[in-house]
């Protein structure tokens, strides 16, 4: 058996600028009801297909051009539901009273909005979302519409089968295995953690993802710093109540830039801290990082005998209402200041009303004239009462990052966080349409409320850029026709011109069908950065077309009226649509909004026109969307996956297939409750494992058919078993804990007695791991004590005998978490700069000599692997360029070298991510590809070559 190693250190970002089809039904002749909701977009929903949704549903997605009066008194919400249980012939939601519950009504004049969320047997459907739209037509309401999706196909139990403490640990345990384990740095002599590595978890109860007849999960909210970096960590985790697997994982974090900087859902600042009454507003001033001399709205603030940037003039007599105030974090690291009101902080203060170089310095005169800015926007075009449309405080802190750099900002649920830049980026408040981006996830987080991950992010990540860019342009006076008028973040860098800087273009034509990417949640989360400017160049290319301010409250509209939790690009399309007939456009106005749309691809059913350069083996291999849970394995011919069944309700199971196309694959393992994951076969034996709580089984079967057998069981204290390998009577895994080291473990088929190759008693943070496996040699990486501290080694032992060979090796990498063994060779990735994360593909004899670099770890040719795979005829890396913008170009890829390095190219010129690969013999690789939005298991029959 070949399969890859997988790096347990996750991809590495960059700091650049950074979340249906169905049946047409009418329902009464007034009514125009536009298609029937099946959940979710198939194949390709707002995360990813089978990661959230896949049940069918009878309720309309859109039911428009109706005028009910509404026979219930009451509140909004009352009268909202009293409507659709009257008219359960056209919605069919049998009970609204007990299965939608109130979360927000929006009144603006004459109209009001309600959102209803879906309980199923009093249980959070995640996404589930309904919106009732009424007008008041002589003291009475009259119901205009109604949209969202409702799940009615929910027939799980609500009963769990563990508990939340239990949930929360698995939670932890799962963000664990996907940003990697905390380990000593190599030449220290660290024995643990300090303030870096540190996640908790918090139950935030219990919901249904809406597969199929509905998916009991746990969601636990995990939080604190990555292990190793120490960069803040925010991941939302669905853990299934039965069997304790974590099946979604998506992070919370909604910062500008792409990489995970660490956001909470915080509580408002602490009671009081405006200071002191005796205060008064004043006009001061200042200027900002790009010279310019602005007029500020400051106090004079008795108690400290300064002027502090704190903006009352929206506000009235005595409330908290509406209040701008930007506070000084300079001093402050952004774990500090994640989720938290950090004690202690005041607001940026000044001796005189005129604020003077330090404010500018520290980015405080942008923040706090770029916030009422943004305020007044909303205020002024759409009527909003503040970011939340109930007069929130706007709280910007500022200078965060002392001893390590910050160049990001991000909403953290309670207020504005704005990093302190560094050599190149200025201060992130610098520019105005970075706070109008982040700003606006306020607003769309109390109104669509969009799950930050996948289509659903990518559309919010549009709507933040539109409104970002809306704001900036109109308070410039940009020409929408200039083409620099879609530029994001372009005024953030010291000494890049605006469009080397600029982190995204929304002028920059990208479609569907020529630009979408397709990744996994552990990238992007799902390619929320990626895939904006498809959606946003199209609302972009409506406010060219249109009257500025009419496109504003056409999108406006469709935000906060229209869209629900799980849209995607095809229901933001049909939003905007609904907003603009809404808003009474003329026949040639809504056909411009439909040209916009159609320009950049988006229509109807445009997933299906995805397509890859490969053969499909197995179509949505729905087994978690990232590097590390979705594994496959291949050998003697065939190929092994896991994956749920097509709506992804049930648990999963594992299949073989030959590689060659021909036949029908067949289930291996038993459909029993649990979840049997990370297949592996050498063409005649299928291994495979299911975890449950901190342990796991090994399990086995004849790929010709017979009993299922238990081969292993790690056990409680030794930990879950990772990276399995099987060739003829051998297997070879390792196991560890969270908090302790991995070890190489070996057995026979025959006679299940395990062999454990590491230091004996173990030492908690030693590892011996990566294990591959090939004529009873076994490669794996050695992290161990040496007489400078710790370090990384590549070992062969053989199971005969369990003589050890080490490699050498002309350094001391950083980190080995991969090898790969042939007949003729050892390889490993050799990485040197964990800030970089360049690995060096390094090839030795199996007897430790002749070690040399088939592929560099520096330079321009240099890969960031993550996945190693090998054959006597090449060697197959999955592999990111060392181009810091994360683009398609720089996603995961399969580059493939000849066993001395001579020949080197790509396996398939998908647009895509492409992980997981396993060598299958002689050149030929299967591995998981997510170009068509679903992740499929594919193969080539020869590889791409170079990629134009």
């Amino acid at each position: 058996m070949r399969r890859s190693g997988e790096r347990t250190a996750r991809w590495r970002t960059s700091r650049a600028c950074h979340r249906w089809s169905g049946a047409a039904a009418l329902w009464g002749a007034a009514a125009l009801v536009v298609p029937v909701v099946p959940a979710v977009a198939a194949p390709a929903p707002s995360v990813r297909a089978g990661d959230v949704a896949g049940a069918d549903a009878a309720v309309p997605a859109l039911v428009r051009g109706i005028r009910d009066p509404v026979r219930a008194g009451g509140s909004a919400a009352d009268a909202a539901r009293a409507h659709l249980a009257e008219k359960e012939s056209r919605y069919r939601i049998a009970h609204p009273y007990r299965d939608l519950e109130p979360v927000g009504t929006t009144a603006a004049g004459h109209s009001e909005v309600v959102r209803l969320r879906q309980k199923h047997r009093g249980v959070e459907v995640l996404g589930g979302q309904y919106v009732v739209r009424m007008e008041d037509e002589g003291g009475r309401r009259v119901v205009t519409g109604a949209s969202g999706k409702y799940f009615t196909g929910l027939t799980v139990g609500t009963e769990p089968g563990i508990d939340a403490r239990t949930a929360v640990e698995r939670a932890v345990e799962a963000v664990e295995d996907q940003l990697g384990p905390w380990r000593p740095a190599p030449g220290s002599t660290a024995e643990g953690p300090g303030d870096e590595g540190v996640l908790t978890g918090e139950s935030r109860g219990l919901v249904v993802l809406p597969r199929g007849p509905g998916v009991l999960t746990h969601h636990v909210t995990v939080r604190g710093s990555a292990p190793g970096s120490g960069v803040p960590v925010l991941r939302e985790v669905y853990v299934e109540t039965r069997s304790g697997f974590p099946l979604l994982q998506y992070s919370g974090v909604k910062s500008f830039l792409t990489p995970e900087r660490g956001t909470a859902q915080g509580s408002s600042p602490a009671g009081g801290r405006r200071a002191s009454a005796r205060q008064s507003g004043e006009k001061g001033s200042g200027v900002k990082l790009d010279g310019r001399t602005v007029e500020l709205q400051v106090e004079k603030d008795e108690a400290r005998k300064a002027y502090v940037l704190r903006d009352r003039t929206r506000a009235g007599a005595g409330s908290g209402r509406n209040v701008i105030a930007t506070w000084d974090a300079r001093g402050l690291e952004w774990y500090q200041v994640n989720g938290v009101w950090p004690p202690g902080i005041r607001e940026f203060a000044s001796p005189v009303a005129a604020f003077g170089q330090e404010a500018t310095d520290a980015g405080a005169v942008d923040a706090h004239w770029a916030a009422a800015k943004v305020h007044d926007y909303y205020r002024n075009v759409h009527g909003r009462d503040s970011l939340d449309g109930h007069g929130t405080a706007v709280d910007s802190l500022v200078g965060v990052g002392t001893h390590e750099p910050y160049a990001n900002a991000f909403w953290d649920g309670a207020k504005m966080v704005y990093g302190g830049g560094d050599k190149e980026y200025r201060p992130f408040s610098a520019a105005l349409d970075v706070v109008g981006h982040d700003m606006t996830y306020a607003v769309v987080d109390s109104s669509a409320n969009l799950v930050y991950a996948g289509q659903s992010g990518a559309l919010e990540e549009a709507v933040a850029d539109y409104f970002g860019g809306a704001v900036k342009a109109d308070t410039y006076g940009i020409p929408m026709d200039s083409p620099d008028s879609g530029l994001v973040g372009e005024a953030l860098c010291r000494t890049k011109g605006p469009r080397a800087c600029a982190v995204r273009d929304m002028n920059d034509g990208r479609s569907t069908s020529r630009s979408f990417v397709g990744v996994g949640t552990a990238t992007d989360n799902g390619g929320v950065h990626l895939n904006s400017t498809v959606f946003s160049g199209a609302l972009w290319d409506i406010r060219k077309d249109l009257d500025r301010t009419l496109a504003d409250r056409i999108v406006y509209t469709a935000l906060t009226q229209y869209l629900t939790p799980l849209d995607g690009f095809t229901g933001g399309r049909d939003a905007v649509l609904a907003a603009a007939r809404d808003l009474k456009v003329t026949d040639a106005q809504l056909r411009s909004v439909e040209r916009a749309f159609t320009a950049h691809g988006i229509v109807p059913g445009w997933e299906m026109a995805l397509g890859v350069d490969s053969d499909v083996l197995l179509p949505g291999v729905n087994t978690g969307r990232d590097y590390y849970s979705t594994e496959v394995g291949a050998g003697g011919g065939w190929w092994v996956a896991a994956r749920s069944n097509e709506d992804g309700s049930e648990p999963y199971t594992v299949w073989a297939g030959r590689l060659d196309g021909t036949g029908t694959p067949k289930r291996i393992s038993p459909n029993d409750g649990r979840y049997h994951v990370a297949p592996v076969t050498d063409g005649r034996t299928v291994v495979w494992k299911v975890d449950h709580g901190r342990s796991s089984d090994i399990m086995v079967r004849p790929l010709a058919g017979g009993p299922v057998r238990k081969l292993y069981n790690s056990g409680h204290f030794l930990g879950r078993v990772h990276s399995l390998n099987v060739e003829g009577n051998v297997v070879a895994f390792s196991v560890g804990q969270r908090r302790g080291g991995r070890r190489l473990v070996h057995m026979r088929l025959d006679d299940p007695t395990p062999v454990v190759v590491g230091p004996l008693p173990w030492a908690r943070y030693a590892w011996t791991t990566a294990p591959s496996l090939r004529d009873g040699r076994i490669s794996f990486a050695d992290f161990h004590r040496s007489p400078t501290g710790w370090r990384w080694d590549t070992e062969v032992v053989d199971t005969a005998t369990g003589r050890r060979t080490r490699m050498q090796q002309p350094d001391a990498p950083s980190d080995i978490a991969v090898t790969a063994i042939t007949g003729r060779y050892v390889y490993w990735l050799a990485e040197h700069d964990r800030d970089s994360g360049m690995t060096a593909v390094r090839r030795a004899d199996p007897d430790g000599t002749g070690t040399v670099d088939i592929s560099p770890g520096t330079g321009q040719d240099a890969l960031r692997g993550i996945a190693l795979t090998a054959t006597d005829d090449a060697v197959t890396v999955a592999a990111r360029t060392p181009d810091d913008r994360v683009r398609n170009e720089t996603l995961g890829k399969l580059w493939q070298l000849s066993p001395d390095g001579s020949r080197r190219g790509r396996v398939s010129c998908d647009r895509g991510e492409q992980f997981s690969p396993a060598a299958a013999g002689g050149r030929r690789v299967v591995w998981v590809d997510a170009t068509t939005g679903s992740t499929d298991l594919v193969t080539r029959g020869r590889p791409a070559g170079a990629c134009g």
